[in-house]
């Protein structure tokens, strides 16, 4: 659907069109004014049908004053359509095409020595610079108003930012050298930098035009020997957006299909739905002209106008009615449907196209001027303010480490991710409980033994070998130590690799939150780093001597209140004495079923049955008493783990930086006072643009403002 800015425009050009149509009929009257106006004469003096040059001189005349009726007309017409030319002029003349944003405008093509500039010439009724090879060796924006008031013309040239030069009709073309020569030097060189001529005039129509370099492929002496690809580049450069309108001036004497120009529009044009042909010089090649603009070999959308130039030391007016004079009369050329021919036709269609580009165009740059100003507003917020003293540094320090605390709390400790709802790896809270049930996975959950070893070897071995001098019937309590500092060598390695996964990750996450929260401050990046490595470091030590100490309480005493032990011992003794029975009874399965044991073979037990009861017993403390280890040593890391996190988020962190910044005179704090040149420049680039956005955006309002007043007419 239509935006309503697309609307407005839309009406506002479609209220022009009983304007245009009705000096379109005055045009084409003067298409052929001078020869209908000397048949009339000649009628009128059919009786002596004499034709002298006083007549021809009178029907000129009368060409003339037709032209200038058609242009007061088209005055009209042009008074409507100038508001929206002069606003995409003005977004021109602010350079907005530098933010990205295309313009509607209608660029000139041509191979060398095809006619271009003598077309320009005839459309604003002025010379421009002549000579042999390159003409226009820079881009020439050529902006023509009809000023019906004008007594005579007014003519200025404007270049290299803002320079304004006034100049005439007679020295146009020798100012346009000398700023030429400016940009481009003395030579015979290229630029693509632009001059602007802005040529008021009465009957001139409201148009600009971009007039870019002949393109030729063989360079001449003085030329540099990449002439070629450097002006192809200019013209792809202007070309390209599907903003602009491609008009391609031919010469009537070669074969279009192998004009440069017309390869070049091709490849950015393939439909040629935005190019329009100027076919020149056809007084010299009329033969097959008809055939070539009616057959379109090269797929012009826009269609086909031919011309007539200036010749000689004709004036523009002569010209015109000798064109007019040529399209009527030549036994070939008048062949051509006149709505094809004539540089006044070429002016009323260049006009048509122009309103009609600017007004698909114009709600699109509005929508891109406010989208783009609104960016670069924010990015500016977002850049570093300026520090003008130490002061000034520490306080954008302290508001960088809250920053990275505040995101910190929030994802560690808090479990909120709304700055990261798409990145999983910053849902903290998340992450670290994965790490302490992958921790608690790892921990068996029954007493570990290895895989080949018989059931109780391991317990008589033990108790063989802690045999003392006390009543036989008591388990010693050295077995127990024993067996349990084993068991718990065999899984210690388990909670010293959690914690180092956990502060490996709560080391690249701070790392990531902080870079990102001082992105605009790098050069202290590096000061932060080392602080937060250091940091870490020192955590890592503090959570390895807390995994020893844990290990370590485990063996100054077994002890438990958990009554699970007790009921988990209980249920496990009363299969002692099935499993006694099975040792002592030779006659009895070797293999049965023990609880909280499976199945077991007891045969190599036979032979040991003195120490079997006492072993068994053993194992059953050992399997009831590893459930509360495995529990204890689980709840004290992950609650290890929380506390040292949350140490870290709201006191270590923050002191660490502060250390590392602060110390010595405030020397890390102070770098913040040189801020990088990319920030600099940055910041710099950001205002310009805005600046440059804010006028823009002005510029286009005044012009909607007066579409919309229109409309309440």
């Amino acid at each position: 659907m239509a935006s309503p800015q697309a609307a407005a425009l839309s009406g506002y050009i479609a209220r022009l069109r009983p304007l245009k149509l009705q000096t379109q009929t005055e045009t084409e009257r003067m298409n052929h004014t001078p020869e209908d106006n000397m048949s009339k004469s000649k009628r009128r003096r059919t009786e002596d049908k004499v034709k002298n040059d006083d007549e021809d001189a009178k029907d000129a005349a009368a060409a003339i004053s037709s032209g200038v009726t058609a242009s007061a007309i088209a005055a009209s017409y042009n008074d409507q359509i100038r508001p929206l030319l002069d606003a995409v002029d003005r977004l021109r003349h602010l350079k907005v095409t530098q933010e990205g944003i295309q313009l509607p405008t209608i660029v000139v093509v041509g191979d060398q020595s095809s006619g271009k500039s003598s077309v320009l010439e005839s459309l604003a009724g002025i010379s421009l610079p002549r000579g042999q090879g390159i003409c226009t060796r820079v881009p020439l924006v050529m902006r023509l108003q009809d000023d019906p008031s004008a007594d005579s013309p007014k003519l200025q040239l404007e270049y290299s930012n803002g320079r304004v030069v006034a100049t005439s009709e007679a020295m146009v073309a020798d100012a346009i050298n000398a700023a030429t020569a400016e940009i481009a030097g003395g030579g015979k060189g290229i630029s693509d930098a632009p001059i602007t001529l802005v040529v008021r005039k009465r009957g001139v129509p409201d148009l600009t035009l971009v007039d870019l370099p002949g393109i030729t492929r063989v360079p001449v002496q003085g030329q540099p020997e990449d002439i070629y690809d450097q002006i192809a580049k200019i013209i792809r450069e202007y070309i390209a957006p599907k903003e602009s309108i491609i008009l391609n001036v031919l010469s009537a004497t070669v074969d279009f299909p192998t004009c440069e120009s017309i390869r070049m529009s091709q490849q950015v044009d393939r439909t040629g739905e935005r190019t329009l042909a100027v076919v020149t010089k056809v007084d010299k090649a009329p033969e097959g002209l008809l055939e070539k603009v009616t057959m379109d070999d090269v797929h012009i959308g826009l269609g086909y106008v031919c011309v007539r130039n200036r010749v000689g030391e004709e004036t523009y007016d002569q010209a015109r009615v000798e064109e007019a004079r040529l399209f009527k009369n030549h036994p070939l050329l008048s062949k051509i449907d006149r709505s094809m021919v004539g540089i006044p036709v070429l002016a009323q269609r260049l006009m048509q196209i122009q309103a009609s580009i600017i007004a698909k165009c114009l709600p699109d740059i509005v929508k891109q001027i406010n989208e783009r100003l609104v960016r670069s507003s924010s990015e500016l917020d977002q850049m570093p303010p300026d520090l003008n003293n130490t002061g000034d540094a520490v306080r954008a320090f302290f508001h960088i480490v809250k920053k990275v605390c505040s995101s910190l709390e929030k994802i560690l400790v808090r479990g909120e991710f709304d700055g990261y709802p798409d990145d999983c790896y910053f849902h903290g809270t998340a992450r670290v409980v994965e790490m302490l049930n992958r921790c608690a996975k790892k921990l068996p959950r029954e007493c570990p033994r290895r895989a080949d070893e018989l059931f109780l070897t391991e317990e008589m071995n033990v108790l063989e070998e802690t045999t003392g001098i006390n009543l036989p019937n008591f388990l010693p309590r050295s077995a127990f130590h024993v067996m349990l500092k084993k068991k718990l060598e065999m899984v210690g390695q388990v909670p010293q690799d959690l914690v180092n996964e956990v502060w490996d990750y709560v080391e690249d996450l701070v790392m990531k939150i902080l870079l990102q929260h001082s992105e605009n401050f790098p050069q202290v990046q590096s000061s932060c780093r080392r602080a937060i490595q250091s940091l870490m470091e020192k955590t890592r030590a503090r959570s390895a001597q807390h995994v020893k100490e844990l290990i370590e309480m485990e063996l100054v005493a077994d002890y438990t209140a958990n009554p699970d032990y007790m009921n988990t011992w209980t249920a496990i003794m009363e299969g002692q004495k099935k499993f006694m029975e099975s040792v002592e009874d030779m006659f009895k399965p070797t293999k049965i079923t023990l609880q909280g044991f499976g199945e077991v073979d007891v045969s190599h037990l036979r032979t040991h049955a003195d120490l079997a009861a006492q072993a068994f017993d053993l194992r059953a403390q050992l399997t009831a008493y590893w459930k509360s280890i495995v529990l204890r040593l689980v709840d004290g890391l992950a609650l290890h783990v929380l506390r040292g996190v949350k140490r870290l988020v709201e006191n270590d962190l923050e002191e660490e930086l502060a250390d590392e910044l602060l110390c010595n005179n405030m020397a890390g704090v102070e770098r913040m006072l040189s801020p990088q040149p990319s920030t600099g420049t940055k910041r710099d680039r950001l205002k310009k643009s805005i600046v440059l956005l804010q006028q823009s955006k002005e510029v286009v309002a005044n012009i909607m403002d007066r579409i919309s007043a229109a409309d309440e007419l």
